[in-house]
């Protein structure tokens, strides 16, 4: 597997709003964006069927960009997965036991080891419980133990760096119990809450938004990112469709990207 020559790569994440299911005419403009956001590693939440992940994958193949892929069977319809380039290594695949609270309509959170270049980090992607209702807060709180729970066990066994990212479902500022939760000892740094204030990741009909998904890292040890790269990638503008018609046809969601030195080990 060839190494990579540049110092940084792009680490992203995406919601395909795979609920209804993603069609051939939604796949097709889903390639076309992710083409055009060119990350080295992208998570993917909400694939639906488990076969799009591949039909993604084929249609990016044609534009001349090679992605491997990565996913695992959940009992949710609504699946997590990757796409990943050359030189980036993806091992170890598994999923949080109990994340899902034991509901199997849920998703458990999705882990793997990776490496880009040298760096290396555990990965931890979440699609959390929906919808703004105390009831679905207090079912967050309990999802967000279970996996801070396991980021404190996993911090003091090894100066690994973690990534946390994906679909939060949790507004900064208004989920608080859920964040406190979700960061274990306070081991994480909730860089999309702070470098995205006031940006919105989520499409909502009538053009209102907010800011559900979330990118978090290892508060101590993950010097390889570089402050200030989080964005909301305005996948919509680079396509040349306006909101309205993006969430329609591609997706209710934007991804982000964020930006890591890949050139040394640090930790």
């Amino acid at each position: 597997m060839p190494a990579f020559t540049q110092s940084t790569a792009k680490v992203a994440c995406w919601n395909l709003a795979g609920y209804h299911g993603l069609n051939e005419d939604r796949l097709d403009r889903q390639a076309e964006g992710l083409g055009l956001l060119d990350a080295e590693l992208v998570v993917l939440v909400e694939i639906n069927p488990e076969n799009a992940l591949q039909g993604l994958q084929e249609r990016l193949r044609k534009k001349g960009i090679d992605y491997h892929t990565a996913i695992i069977p959940q009992t949710s319809k609504l699946k997590i997965g990757l796409l990943y380039k050359n030189g980036v290594t993806v091992d170890n695949l598994r999923l949080l036991e109990g994340s899902d609270l034991g509901n199997p309509d849920k998703r458990k959170a999705f882990m793997a080891d990776i490496r880009i270049g040298k760096f290396d980090f555990q990965l931890i992607a979440v699609h959390l419980k929906s919808g703004r209702g105390r009831a679905e807060q207090q079912f967050r709180d309990d999802q967000c133990k279970i996996i801070g729970t396991y980021i404190t066990q996993q911090r003091a066994a090894s100066r690994e760096d973690i990534l946390l990212l994906g679909d939060f479902n949790m507004i900064p500022g208004q989920d608080v119990s859920n964040f406190h939760h979700l960061g274990g000892d306070d081991l994480m740094d909730f860089i999309s809450s702070w470098d995205l204030q006031d940006r919105d990741s989520h499409i909502l009909p009538k053009g209102r938004a907010n800011l559900l998904d979330g990118f978090a890292i290892s508060r101590n040890y993950s010097t390889e990112y570089i402050r200030g790269s989080l964005r909301i990638f305005p996948m919509h503008w680079a396509m040349d469709i306006g909101r309205e018609a993006f969430r329609e046809d591609v997706s209710d969601h934007l991804p982000f990207v964020a930006n890591f030195r890949i050139d040394r080990s640090r930790d």
